[in-house]
């Protein structure tokens, strides 16, 4: 556990105000997002067969809450971590056209998170995906897809600021991109975490790029990626410097997806080849999968960026360490 107590914290909003106002943000955003993207709302699973290979790893070593159903006595059901592979199996199903997508409200458990600001134990995002065509898998498709998103979370604190003017935390003008071999190459004594903070101080709101190969200098990833979804060379995460405690803040994890071609590489270099033999990846190395981009927006993390919140629990209703309870009680900071 760790927590971070900005200084003479204000909350500005009652717990009422902040409930009316995390309303006001979910609804407002994903119906600009949607229309922004061309995506259509679906509904989407909170638990999957672990059969499938449709849950999404993480970084391999995150267990998911699993359990057993009366009817189905032979099969493990999982808790989603994410919907990033089932999203690209539905747009197949359900016969979404080029350049057509979807989004969904995934609500997730991660039991092994380490809890701070920013982190729970509960994950609610926007996850969606899109279908583009082959030759569009490129760096440029990836970067005007970004600066989509965040002209939508421009906007939005705009919106917020009109019906909510005292508590409104006011974003840069513009993104920039950068990848994590320039960061590396920036500051090699850094450990990752940090140099994103740096960057994104400098920078005020950044597109960190090419999260999960191996970097030159040190041998190691920037920060793990599962092997099956994002193609590690067309990804990134969107992060904003926040002032309030002094440090980034991701928005948004995304990338273009794996092809047959990368997935095998990124499968190999993962050493998780035995995925191969599983439903969702026999299709994709099959091609019988469309080409997509896509990716998650967390919904309470976007909340806690516009109206300034020093917790993830003034902005969601999760299970927290007493003490941790006690400090931000201690400290103004309202946990739901």
């Amino acid at each position: 556990m760790d927590l971070t107590i900005p200084k003479d914290y204000d909350p500005r909003l009652s717990i009422r105000e902040t409930e009316a106002a995390i309303r006001y943000i979910r609804e407002t955003f994903q119906d600009e997002f949607g229309k922004e993207l061309n995506l259509q709302r679906m509904s989407a699973p909170m638990f999957v067969e672990k059969s499938t290979g449709l849950n999404d790893n993480l970084n391999g070593i995150e267990q998911p809450v699993s359990f057993e159903m009366k009817d189905m006595p032979e099969e493990t059901v999982e808790v989603v971590h994410s919907l990033a592979k089932w999203k690209r199996l539905a747009l197949k199903r359900y016969g979404f056209g080029m350049h057509e997508g979807l989004y969904t409200n995934m609500n997730a458990i991660r039991k092994e998170e380490d809890l701070d600001n920013f982190h729970s134990i509960y994950v609610d995002q926007w996850d969606w995906e899109k279908v583009i065509a082959k030759d569009e898998r490129t760096e440029e498709t990836l970067k005007d897809t970004v600066r989509t998103i965040f002209k939508v979370i421009k906007h939005m604190e705009h919106e917020v600021w009109y019906k909510f003017p005292q508590a409104v935390y006011h974003l840069p003008d513009e993104i920039h991109f950068v990848t994590t071999q320039e960061l590396e190459d920036r500051w090699p004594d850094l450990t990752p975490m940090e140099r994103e903070d740096k960057i994104a101080k400098e920078l005020g709101a950044v597109f960190v790029m090419k999260i999960g190969d191996k970097l030159k200098r040190s041998g190691k990833p920037h920060d793990g990626r599962a092997p099956d979804y994002d193609d590690w060379s067309l990804n990134g995460d969107i992060i904003f410097w926040y002032e309030p405690l002094q440090r980034r803040i991701e928005i948004s994890s995304m990338g273009i997806r794996v092809s047959p071609e990368s997935m095998k590489y990124q499968l190999e270099q993962a050493d998780a080849t035995d995925r191969e033999k599983l439903p969702f990846h026999k299709m994709l190395l099959n091609g019988e999968l469309p080409y997509t981009i896509g990716g998650g927006i967390g919904q309470s993390r976007l909340c806690m960026l516009l109206l300034g919140k020093a917790h993830v629990g003034e902005v969601q209703a999760s299970i927290w360490p007493e003490d941790m309870i006690k400090k931000c009680e201690e400290n103004h900071i309202q946990i739901l």
